[in-house]
């Protein structure tokens, strides 16, 4: 685990938060809507930062559904960055009071992982205090990239935006 000082959101911030069912299919919708949201704030899908941050968003979704599943409770996914470029910060809170702990994988083992990927894809990488029962993972991607004008203006409007359609042929 890589620390730094905390991350904070400010009002300026491009923001997403979501609550998910802590299942395997809530981890799979987490990832899918933040490659989503990446996309609307002009992070171009298959680049080196949506790749990264998605993957993260992954990992710490499914170790949340996985390890951090308390009955009756879901895991909560953030995503912020300022609107003129810096990093992008990645946060999935759970109701498991336990931190995440790094275990070696078992050689072809399919899952011990995740937090490994994590680290190697963040900047940095720590584990914070909640309001509430639980913890939060907080990973920082750093970018030199800002997000388009377009986009910012479509967040601040509330829409999601999508792909423009494509004209009729006739």
């Amino acid at each position: 685990m890589h620390s730094a000082p905390q991350q904070q959101c400010t009002d300026d911030d491009l923001l997403f938060t979501r609550r998910f069912s802590a299942s395997r299919r809530g981890a799979r919708l987490a990832r899918r809507a933040a490659a989503h949201r990446l996309r609307t704030w002009g992070v171009p899908e298959g680049s080196p930062l949506s790749d990264a941050v998605t993957l993260i968003v992954a990992e710490l979704s499914a170790n949340a559904a996985l390890h951090g599943r308390v009955p009756g409770r879901d895991f909560e996914v953030r995503l912020w960055c300022s609107r003129a470029g810096g990093p992008v910060c990645v946060e999935v809170s759970d109701t498991h009071p336990a931190p995440p702990v790094c275990t070696p994988s078992q050689g072809d083992a399919e899952g011990g992982r995740g937090l490994l990927l994590v680290d190697a894809l963040a900047t940095h990488w720590e584990v914070v205090p909640r309001t509430g029962p639980g913890k939060t993972v907080r990973a920082v991607v750093e970018t030199a990239t800002a997000v388009t004008a377009e986009a910012r203006d479509r967040d601040a409007s509330g829409e999601h935006g999508s792909a423009p359609r494509p004209p009729s042929r006739s």
